[in-house]
């Protein structure tokens, strides 16, 4: 072999990277390798050290041209496509939006004046215990007392005082509990946890089953035994996972459930979040001695850290936030729970509200709309009623070529992806009704139930579904942990009060003259004012003049109608006077 072969041969090869795209340099010399080789381990180890303490960069500037035209587009990530849009306004509001592609998946929102208690662990006492529904109610220091149903009650509440911690993933079965009745008294204190936050009149939902969550683990006291999320579904990966779990320093009567945050994390990161949760509780049992009721014992983190912990991060190409002290204090989370991922983290200092450059805003007013437009040209009307949600599937101007049935099949499956896409961005829950278009094959209907079914797998909350009915119809039931989004957004409408509709203006004056005929024949009326809408005064004076008159020659009462501009269509008031001036409430039924 000659010399230039053995320097060929001898020569170092490139290393591929994972941005590599160029072919590998020719070979150096022996002499000069060795100098060359030094000199780029220097620059790779600044460059590396440059990079651990840089700060990320800022986005500054107004959009480019096209952002201008398709704001959401413009800005799709490179890697996953999934971004974490963070607006705060300092002491106010909290908005984050989940972007897939530029796409809107998910909208969390927080207000200070509605903020969030679900997590939090309280110490409370027993203000009433109802066998009737087998629920008791605890007054642990808001406004409303919670609503603890036996089914959320542990053993070691139970009368004959069973101290055997359950399993996690295995309660006792509901026949097998006492009543409410015999496992608490009025005044007896308890420590429980918000599962569920108020809706309207009725109070927030409580369990006596703890848990706190860490990064990779939730640990929940008082019970037993380890468990895998159930959203790890590989067999392997689960039996692999428990493997870990068993190999750590476990308290006594402590249960833990490995997240999905905790798939292929080693021992070590596993272990290091164990101690953290161990820590959190020592605190959580000093206050539980030494706090009376009703007191806060642990509070759940904000909206913020809490969806940064609780999502994988891993699958966010960047984390973008507008507020300095935010960017902070997630970067500094980031840092100790996840250091390999806290370079994510950008902040936006543009001009633009960041909504707004990111075409959120306009995605945000189109999930507060009872009609949701379709690619393909249909719609779904979406309405939430007391008892239930109703959404409806319209064809619209879709028309597949000579084939009805086709036509409905098509439609049917972009409907049910996009029925679980709005269930979770408006958070509606309860019993769900879905009206689909009519298909006389089973394989179509089967298809569109398996699509709504694996759209709905990748919300954490948990919802049932059952077969499509021979009308089209599927039900379903979804969990729902807080009012919806357009409940934090709206309030009820004060003149029709919340029903969307309003009495005509002929509708009212009927009903005023029918007020008037009932009240003016009463012996102790001597005078009526009524007070309506301004179009409402004018119509009863002027049409109904002569029927006013007649009314006042018989009976010999004043009659007086105002017009008040507050007042809606249908908003109707009375005043009766006797003949001394005072007012009376007589009898109109």
């Amino acid at each position: 072999m000659d010399r230039k072969a053995q320097e060929t041969k001898d020569a170092p090869t490139a290393t591929p990277t994972a941005d590599a795209k160029e072919p590998p340099q020719a070979p150096r010399k022996p002499k000069r390798r060795r100098r060359s080789t030094k000199a780029h381990r220097s620059l790779v180890a600044a460059d590396v050290s440059a990079a651990e303490t840089a700060q990320p960069p800022a986005i500054e500037g107004p959009p480019p041209k096209e952002l201008e035209a398709k704001p959401v587009a413009a800005d799709k990530a490179s890697k996953t496509g999934r971004e974490m849009i963070i607006n705060v306004s300092a002491g106010e509001e909290c908005r984050i939006a989940i972007l897939h592609e530029g796409r809107l998946e998910e909208l969390h929102l927080e207000r200070q004046s509605a903020e969030s208690h679900v997590g939090n662990i309280y110490k409370g006492r027993v203000t009433n215990v109802e066998p009737s529904i087998q629920a008791a109610f605890v007054d642990f220091g808001l406004a409303k007392n919670g609503f603890l149903h036996v089914s959320d009650v542990q053993p070691k509440y139970f009368p004959n005082g069973r101290n055997e911690p359950e399993n996690v993933g295995k309660k006792v079965p509901r026949r097998d509990r006492p009543p409410i009745h015999k496992c608490f008294h009025r005044g007896q204190e308890v420590i429980v946890q918000i599962t569920k936050e108020g809706v309207g009149t009725k109070g927030p939902t409580l369990t006596t089953y703890l848990s706190i969550p860490g990064r990779y683990l939730v640990m929940m006291p008082g019970m037993s035994r380890l468990g895998v999320s159930r959203k790890i579904e590989d067999e392997e990966e689960r039996h692999k996972m428990r493997s870990i779990l068993n190999e750590l320093s476990l308290p006594e009567e402590m249960g833990f459930i490995l997240r999905t945050a905790g798939l292929d994390r080693t021992k070590r990161d596993l272990q290091r979040d164990l101690n953290y949760l161990r820590r959190l509780w020592k605190i959580v049992e000093d206050r539980i001695r030494h706090t009376r009721a009703p007191a806060e014992l642990y509070q759940e983190s904000d909206l913020v850290i809490r969806t940064i912990r609780d999502l994988s991060t891993a699958e966010f190409d960047r984390i973008v936030v507008d507020h300095e002290p935010t960017a902070q204090k997630a970067r500094e989370f980031m840092q100790i729970a996840m250091p390999r991922a806290r370079n994510v983290i950008e902040l936006y200092t543009g001009p633009e509200p960041i909504f707004h450059r990111y075409g959120i805003e306009v995605e945000i007013e189109r999930i507060n709309s009872r009609h949701v437009p379709l690619p393909l040209g249909g719609s779904l009307v979406i309405e939430s009623t007391e008892a239930m949600v109703t959404i409806d599937v319209n064809s619209g101007k879709f028309r597949s070529i000579d084939d009805a049935e086709e036509t409905a099949f098509q439609l049917n499956l972009e409907a049910a992806k996009e029925i679980a896409r709005q269930l979770r961005l408006r958070d509606l829950g309860g019993l769900v009704v879905c009206d689909f278009i009519d298909m006389r094959l089973d394989r179509h209907k089967r298809a569109v139930e398996r699509t709504l079914r694996d759209a709905l797998k990748i919300h954490k909350e948990r919802a049932r579904i059952l077969r499509m009915s021979q009308f089209g119809l599927i039900e379903m039931t979804r969990q729902r942990q807080r009012p919806s989004i357009k409940r934090s957004i709206y309030a009820d409408c004060p003149h029709c009060r919340g029903t969307g509709l309003a009495k005509t203006l002929e509708t009212m004056v009927l009903e005023v003259i029918r007020v008037l005929q009932l009240a003016t024949h009463r012996p102790d009326v001597a005078q009526v004012t009524l007070t309506v809408s301004p179009n409402g005064a004018v119509a009863v004076l002027n049409q109904r003049r002569a029927a006013l008159h007649e009314l006042e020659q018989e009976t010999g009462t004043t009659i007086v109608v105002k017009g008040d501009p507050t007042f809606g269509v249908d908003h109707l008031t009375h005043e009766f006077r006797d003949d001394r001036g005072r007012i009376i409430s007589p009898d109109l039924s």
